[in-house]
Protein backbone atom coordinates (compact mmCIF):
# COMPACT_ATOMS: atom_id res chain seq x y z
CA UNK A 1 0.00 0.00 0.00
CA UNK A 2 1.45 3.34 -0.78
CA UNK A 3 1.63 6.23 1.44
CA UNK A 4 2.03 9.96 1.09
CA UNK A 5 3.76 12.72 3.31
CA UNK A 6 0.94 15.11 3.61
CA UNK A 7 0.39 17.98 5.36
CA UNK A 8 -2.39 21.04 5.51
CA UNK A 9 -1.75 24.60 5.34
CA UNK A 10 -2.77 28.18 4.18
CA UNK A 11 -0.36 30.06 1.82
CA UNK A 12 1.21 33.42 2.76
CA UNK A 13 0.69 35.93 -0.42
CA UNK A 14 3.85 37.30 -2.21
CA UNK A 15 3.96 40.21 -0.11
CA UNK A 16 4.65 38.61 2.80
CA UNK A 17 7.08 35.73 1.28
CA UNK A 18 9.22 38.79 -0.16
CA UNK A 19 9.35 40.29 3.47
CA UNK A 20 10.01 37.12 4.86
CA UNK A 21 13.17 36.29 2.46
CA UNK A 22 14.34 39.53 3.23
CA UNK A 23 14.42 38.86 7.39
CA UNK A 24 16.25 35.42 6.68
CA UNK A 25 19.22 37.33 4.63
CA UNK A 26 19.53 39.75 7.47
CA UNK A 27 19.70 36.88 9.88
CA UNK A 28 21.43 34.84 7.81
CA UNK A 29 24.34 37.47 8.26
CA UNK A 30 24.29 36.92 11.93
CA UNK A 31 24.41 33.46 12.02
CA UNK A 32 25.42 31.11 8.77
CA UNK A 33 24.11 27.94 10.53
CA UNK A 34 20.45 28.48 9.90
CA UNK A 35 18.75 25.72 7.35
CA UNK A 36 16.76 28.44 5.94
CA UNK A 37 12.89 27.52 4.23
CA UNK A 38 12.78 27.93 0.73
CA UNK A 39 10.51 30.84 -0.13
CA UNK A 40 8.21 28.94 -2.85
CA UNK A 41 7.64 26.64 -0.09
CA UNK A 42 6.86 28.98 2.75
CA UNK A 43 3.04 28.18 4.09
CA UNK A 44 1.16 28.23 7.61
CA UNK A 45 0.49 24.70 8.48
CA UNK A 46 -2.69 23.89 10.37
CA UNK A 47 -1.85 19.93 10.39
CA UNK A 48 0.67 17.81 9.56
CA UNK A 49 -0.32 14.20 9.06
CA UNK A 50 2.78 12.56 8.06
CA UNK A 51 2.40 9.08 6.20
CA UNK A 52 -1.40 9.15 4.85
CA UNK A 53 -2.59 6.06 2.84
CA UNK A 54 -2.86 7.08 -0.56
CA UNK A 55 -6.53 5.51 -0.30
CA UNK A 56 -7.53 8.01 2.51
CA UNK A 57 -6.16 11.38 0.85
CA UNK A 58 -9.70 11.84 -0.94
CA UNK A 59 -11.09 11.44 2.53
CA UNK A 60 -8.71 14.09 4.03
CA UNK A 61 -9.30 16.39 1.26
CA UNK A 62 -13.20 16.02 1.76
CA UNK A 63 -12.53 16.85 4.99
CA UNK A 64 -10.54 19.85 4.65
CA UNK A 65 -13.47 21.13 1.96
CA UNK A 66 -15.92 20.79 4.16
CA UNK A 67 -14.59 22.61 7.57
CA UNK A 68 -13.41 25.13 4.98
CA UNK A 69 -16.31 26.26 3.73
CA UNK A 70 -18.06 27.14 7.01
CA UNK A 71 -14.94 29.78 7.50
CA UNK A 72 -15.51 33.40 6.15
CA UNK A 73 -12.00 35.00 3.91
CA UNK A 74 -9.81 35.97 6.69
CA UNK A 75 -7.31 38.82 7.04
CA UNK A 76 -3.69 37.21 8.04
CA UNK A 77 -1.05 39.60 9.13
CA UNK A 78 2.33 38.12 9.76
CA UNK A 79 4.49 39.84 12.75
CA UNK A 80 7.27 39.33 15.13
CA UNK A 81 10.11 36.91 15.56
CA UNK A 82 10.48 33.79 18.01
CA UNK A 83 11.93 30.42 18.59
CA UNK A 84 10.95 27.14 19.17
CA UNK A 85 10.90 25.65 22.05
CA UNK A 86 12.41 28.73 23.11
CA UNK A 87 15.16 31.08 22.89
CA UNK A 88 17.52 29.65 25.54
CA UNK A 89 17.20 25.85 23.27
CA UNK A 90 16.34 27.19 19.79
CA UNK A 91 15.34 24.63 17.21
CA UNK A 92 13.22 26.74 14.61
CA UNK A 93 13.42 30.19 13.66
CA UNK A 94 9.86 31.81 13.17
CA UNK A 95 7.62 34.75 12.41
CA UNK A 96 4.40 35.41 14.26
CA UNK A 97 0.79 35.41 13.54
CA UNK A 98 -1.42 38.40 14.60
CA UNK A 99 -4.16 38.87 12.80
CA UNK A 100 -6.08 35.60 11.70
CA UNK A 101 -4.91 33.35 14.71
CA UNK A 102 -8.37 32.56 15.63
CA UNK A 103 -9.49 32.03 12.37
CA UNK A 104 -6.74 29.17 12.17
CA UNK A 105 -6.76 28.14 15.01
CA UNK A 106 -10.40 27.37 14.20
CA UNK A 107 -10.06 25.42 11.04
CA UNK A 108 -6.76 23.43 12.77
CA UNK A 109 -9.50 22.40 15.45
CA UNK A 110 -12.38 21.31 13.14
CA UNK A 111 -9.98 20.02 10.30
CA UNK A 112 -8.32 17.89 13.37
CA UNK A 113 -11.88 16.55 14.99
CA UNK A 114 -12.94 15.60 10.75
CA UNK A 115 -9.54 13.96 10.76
CA UNK A 116 -9.50 12.07 14.48
CA UNK A 117 -12.75 10.78 13.29
CA UNK A 118 -11.64 9.60 10.31
CA UNK A 119 -8.98 7.76 11.74
CA UNK A 120 -5.66 9.31 10.20
CA UNK A 121 -4.77 11.83 12.24
CA UNK A 122 -3.14 11.32 15.92
CA UNK A 123 -3.38 14.71 18.29
CA UNK A 124 -0.32 16.40 19.09
CA UNK A 125 0.55 16.60 22.43
CA UNK A 126 1.60 20.45 22.08
CA UNK A 127 -0.48 23.02 21.65
CA UNK A 128 -1.40 24.42 18.36
CA UNK A 129 0.62 27.57 17.39
CA UNK A 130 0.35 29.33 14.22
CA UNK A 131 3.46 30.67 12.85
CA UNK A 132 5.56 30.96 9.25
CA UNK A 133 8.86 28.13 9.92
CA UNK A 134 11.46 30.87 8.50
CA UNK A 135 14.57 28.49 9.11
CA UNK A 136 15.63 25.86 11.53
CA UNK A 137 18.97 26.04 13.63
CA UNK A 138 21.21 23.25 13.28
CA UNK A 139 23.69 24.10 16.14
CA UNK A 140 23.96 26.80 18.48
CA UNK A 141 22.26 29.98 17.52
CA UNK A 142 23.33 32.29 20.74
CA UNK A 143 23.86 34.95 18.21
CA UNK A 144 20.51 34.71 16.50
CA UNK A 145 18.87 34.46 19.64
CA UNK A 146 20.51 38.25 20.93
CA UNK A 147 18.95 39.48 17.93
CA UNK A 148 15.52 38.27 18.59
CA UNK A 149 13.70 40.97 21.12
CA UNK A 150 15.25 43.73 18.27
CA UNK A 151 12.44 42.05 15.87
CA UNK A 152 9.35 41.66 17.95
CA UNK A 153 7.59 44.64 16.23
CA UNK A 154 9.14 42.95 12.61
CA UNK A 155 5.89 43.59 10.33
CA UNK A 156 6.15 40.53 7.25
CA UNK A 157 2.72 42.03 5.86
CA UNK A 158 -0.95 41.38 5.45
CA UNK A 159 -2.61 39.34 2.73
CA UNK A 160 -6.03 37.74 2.38
CA UNK A 161 -6.71 33.72 3.29
CA UNK A 162 -9.47 32.33 1.18
CA UNK A 163 -8.64 28.66 0.97
CA UNK A 164 -7.26 25.88 2.55
CA UNK A 165 -4.86 23.38 0.87
CA UNK A 166 -3.72 19.82 1.31
CA UNK A 167 -0.16 19.33 0.17
CA UNK A 168 2.10 16.42 -0.14
CA UNK A 169 5.82 16.87 0.71
CA UNK A 170 8.28 14.86 -0.89
CA UNK A 171 11.80 15.16 1.10
CA UNK A 172 14.64 15.37 -1.51
CA UNK A 173 17.85 16.40 -1.46
CA UNK A 174 17.44 20.24 -2.18
CA UNK A 175 14.62 20.05 0.54
CA UNK A 176 11.14 19.50 0.07
CA UNK A 177 9.25 19.59 -2.74
CA UNK A 178 5.21 20.14 -2.37
CA UNK A 179 2.80 19.09 -4.31
CA UNK A 180 -0.84 20.88 -3.94
CA UNK A 181 -3.43 17.39 -3.76
CA UNK A 182 -6.73 19.08 -3.01
CA UNK A 183 -8.62 21.74 -0.81
CA UNK A 184 -11.35 23.95 -0.27
CA UNK A 185 -12.44 27.30 -0.79
CA UNK A 186 -13.53 29.44 2.45
CA UNK A 187 -17.25 30.06 2.27
CA UNK A 188 -18.58 31.22 5.49
CA UNK A 189 -20.48 33.79 6.75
Amino acid sequence: MSRIRTFIAVEIGNDIRKNAVALQQRLGKIDPDVNWVDAAGMHVTLLFLGEVDVREIVDVCRAVKEVASREPVFPLRVAGVGAFPNTRRPKVVWAGITDGADALQRLHEGIAEKLLDLGCYRKEERAFTPHLTLGRIKDGGDALMAELPKLMAWNGGLTTIGEVVVFSSELKRDGPEYVRLGGGELRGK
